[in-house]
């Protein structure tokens, strides 16, 4: 019996938009009909609009007694299941947040403006550590030379004044948690990295420009962001399975002509695992495809937008279907 395909929830950065317009938005995907139901609609008008992405758009998305965790920028917004809002989090050091997740009763958070993964303890109410991996500016051009190098570790109080001051040399964009393990990992760190412990050890050497990356079976599962596909790789970062991201005419596409410094289709980032090798991503233009990395295929692929400034950031499984 073949697998039935779950509904899925994503959330959108809609890149190089200016203020007064939509910059994002929730949707709940049926990936067995190919239904999408818009949920949230995110227009807020005080943010920073500088650049193509900035504080654009919502990002992670993480689920906790019966609710909804819903990462923007600077601030995680809380829902409940029918989406009314219930609540926010914010901290001094959180800034372009990417991915969350939750761990042993924490909110754990990629704060990719400060190079650092914070920790909300969710039943105290309050941050309770800060991780930072740093790289000092004379390691700036790592990335071009291709040269990997442990980051500097700190530990640091996110309530307290002696935190790092903003600054992103690592783009810590993944926070990840899995048999009892925390894993976080960056475009720039080349690296998947446990960060549970007393320093950081390397699980994986993974390519530069990843987003989404964690352990999957004997190795980890990412994408490959630089090369718009899907990976699995051994430990050791040699890809072992690939599948490219979906592509369409330039025809059909709104915003085709628009510089890709700015917004560009197939850029691949969002995640998620089905079961049975089966593993759902997402791209622009705002797309969730599901992938069975084994056979190396698409198995099939919702659409949301042909708009490319749209882009899927936050995917999880909708667990309460």
């Amino acid at each position: 019996m073949s697998l039935r395909l779950p509904r899925v929830i994503c959330s959108s950065v809609i890149r190089s938009v200016h203020q007064g317009e939509s910059h994002g938005g929730v949707y709940i995907v049926d990936l067995e009909h190919g239904e999408v139901e818009e949920v949230l609609d995110h227009s807020d008008g005080g943010i920073d609009w500088q650049g193509r992405g900035g504080d654009r758009g919502l990002r992670g998305i993480a689920f906790h007694d019966d609710l909804v965790y819903l990462a923007a920028s600077n601030e995680v917004f809380i829902y409940d299941r029918g989406f009314r809002r219930v609540g926010s989090i914010t901290n001094p050091y959180l800034h372009l947040c990417h991915e969350i997740c939750i761990h042993d009763g924490c909110l754990y958070l990629a704060s990719t403006g400060f190079d650092s993964v914070l920790c909300y303890d969710i039943a105290a109410g309050r941050f309770t550590r800060g991780t930072s991996l740093r790289y000092a500016r004379i390691w700036r051009l790592r990335r071009t030379l291709g040269i990997r190098v442990r980051p500097s570790f700190r530990r640091f109080d996110p309530e307290g004044s002696g935190g790092p001051a903003p600054s992103d040399t690592s783009h810590v964009n993944q926070v990840f948690s899995r048999d009892g393990g925390l894993f976080t990992c960056g475009t720039k760190l080349a690296g998947l990295w446990t960060i549970g412990g007393n320093r950081p050890v390397r699980h994986a050497t993974v390519p530069f420009g990843t987003h989404n990356t964690r352990p999957f079976r004997d190795g980890v599962l990412f994408n490959h962001t630089r090369t718009d596909r899907i990976a699995y790789a051994d430990r050791g970062g040699r890809v072992l399975r690939s599948v490219p991201l979906p592509t369409y005419p330039p025809e059909e596409l709104l915003h085709a002509d628009m510089s890709r410094d700015l917004a560009r289709p197939a850029f691949g980032r969002g995640l998620v695992e089905l079961g049975g090798g089966l593993i759902a991503g997402g791209c622009s233009p705002a797309t969730v495809t599901v992938y069975d990395i084994d056979d190396e295929r698409v198995v099939t692929s919702v659409n949301i937008t042909k708009d490319v400034r749209s882009a899927i950031h936050g995917l999880e499984i909708w667990p309460y279907d």
